[in-house]
């Protein structure tokens, strides 16, 4: 092996003495976009209740709500990292900052789903070219003995994040409207914007790559198509119907084209060459599959705290907290773990925790003691920092550091669509399996509703508020058939965070710098 490039003509000086606070920059952008999403997890109840309180959305409009901006960022993600690389990160980052600002304030005053929708897109769009660039230039400020613990406390950064997420936005709905959980991002994006001018240096490739404007409009074209038909399917009860194959179809068959285009283009915007490499293979695999459990499991875990238990948005975001402290207390020392056992034993052990509080979920009913919430969130939180570092580590330090940019936009890339995956294949099934079991149980809700009604917990209780007296019945059968769901669905996410298992157990790397 060759001898690591000597530091200092790598990174200046300057730079090296203020790269903590730089790395505290980089996480205050972070922050916000990842804060939004857990924010949005504890205000979907409230968005999904009739006008005023909220926007009357359905639960179909709802995973659109989230997978919008979803899509929009894993689709751009690549093209946003490339683009830092050519024209600058830090450029780059701000101008994403300011998207996603104009984005936030628009959604806080949106009038109807599809605006909701609409403006979620524009702050993917916004936090696509956030994302990417904070971890590359944590990569060019950070010498890479250095690397691991910067970002092991990004990662906890992320953590952090889903704990002041669901916090914030429970006691913003308390006293303000829904709205509010989106405009609260403003200020802070006022706050990184000034900090990152005074701060953070750019960095930029010396040989940055070509914008693949096809490629990009294959994957996003695909995956909303693969999405719609799922989410669709859900939304119907039945994977069968015509739309629902035909969308899934053609989103599969448009993916399919891009990965035949991505090989034959001279400037891919995913170079598909890195898969060939098993570990870099699993490591993203395994990121996908963590937030594909992840995400569906919060989407329907907040309306088990809030539908059926009956817990406000504020005391919901406390209930979610065990998952953020355990990730925000293990993310930075899983390091540790990863340097006496190996990745693979400390991702394949992780995953299986995982898989086992998911599956842990399917026990749950209307009066199970809340600790035991508690205890499943605080170790899927724990299965989950064992997770995330040690393959954030794999990823970033597979490519060389001037492809920082790429490899974390493929990292994201595949996080977010794990994430957008996993609220519509769990959403859907969610979906399905709460519609046919209350299905038989909509003879006295009038035939005009009777579609509706069967399509999530919150449609089925506005129903029996219109129904007075005579409802009283059918929430005791809403909050059963909603229970029966969600063990199904849960049930489905221990399956996948088994595959994940599976997947590192065979392909990560073990003790193999290790031996005595």
């Amino acid at each position: 092996m060759t001898a690591p490039a000597p530091a200092v003509p790598r990174i200046p000086e300057a730079v090296h003495r203020r790269r903590w606070a730089i790395l505290g920059v980089l996480m205050l952008s972070l922050l916000i976009i990842v804060l939004d999403n857990s924010i949005l997890n504890v205000a979907v109840k409230t968005i999904s209740t009739p006008a005023p309180t909220g926007l009357g959305a359905s639960q179909s409009e709802l995973e659109w709500a989230i997978n919008a901006y979803t899509l929009v960022f894993a689709g751009l993600l690549f093209s946003a990292g490339l683009l830092g690389d050519r024209l600058g990160r830090k450029r780059v980052l701000l101008g994403g900052l300011v998207v996603f600002g104009i984005g936030s304030a628009l959604a806080a005053f949106a009038g109807s789903p599809a605006e909701l929708i609409g403006f979620r897109a524009v702050m993917g769009l916004g936090a696509a070219f956030v994302m990417p660039a904070t971890l590359a230039v944590l990569m060019n400020v950070f010498e890479r003995d250095e690397q691991p613990k910067a970002i092991g406390i990004w990662a906890g950064g992320v953590g952090l994040a889903i704990a002041i997420g669901p916090i914030t936005g429970g006691v913003l709905l308390d006293h303000f409207w829904w709205g509010s959980v989106f405009l609260v991002n403003v200020p802070i994006v006022v706050v990184a914007v000034a900090l990152m001018i005074w701060l953070v240096p750019d960095s930029r490739d010396p040989n940055p790559g070509r914008i693949d404007p096809i490629g990009v409009a294959l994957s996003v074209v695909g995956l909303v198509l693969l999405v719609y038909g799922i989410i669709r399917g859900g939304e119907l009860a039945d994977f069968t119907d015509a739309t629902v194959l035909a969308t899934t179809g053609a989103g599969l068959a448009v993916l399919v084209a891009f990965v035949v285009f991505e090989k034959r283009s001279d400037h891919p915007s995913i170079d598909v060459t890195y898969f060939r490499d098993k570990v870099f293979s699993s490591a993203i695999a395994a990121i996908a599959l963590v937030f594909f459990a992840l995400m569906g499991v919060t989407f329907f875990s907040v309306f088990y705290t809030q539908s059926v238990r009956g817990y406000s948005p504020l005391e919901t975001g406390l209930l979610l907290l065990p998952l953020a402290v355990a990730q925000l207390v293990f993310a930075p020392r899983a390091r540790l773990l990863v340097d006496r056992f190996g990745n693979r034993a400390t991702t394949t052990a992780g995953m299986a925790l995982i898989a086992a509080m998911l599956a842990a979920f399917a026990t749950l009913d209307e009066d199970t003691p809340i600790w035991i919430l508690e205890v499943i969130f605080f170790l899927m939180g724990t299965g989950m920092a064992h997770i995330m570092t040690p393959v954030s580590v794999v990823i970033m330090q597979a490519l060389p550091r001037e492809k920082a940019g790429s490899a974390s936009a493929l990292s994201n890339t595949f996080r977010q669509v794990g994430g957008a995956l996993g609220i519509a294949v769990l959403g859907s099934v969610l979906s399905t399996a709460y519609r046919s079991s209350i299905e038989g149980d909509l003879g006295a809700v009038p035939p005009a509703l009777r579609h509706t009604a069967g399509e999530s917990i919150e449609s089925t209780l506005a129903v029996a508020a219109r129904l007075g007296p005579d409802g009283g019945p059918l929430v005791a059968r809403a909050n059963e058939s909603f229970l029966h769901a969600m063990h199904v669905t849960a049930l489905c996410g221990a399956a996948v965070a088994v595959i994940g298992a599976v997947v590192v157990g065979l392909f990560l790397p073990g003790r193999t710098q290790q031996r005595p």
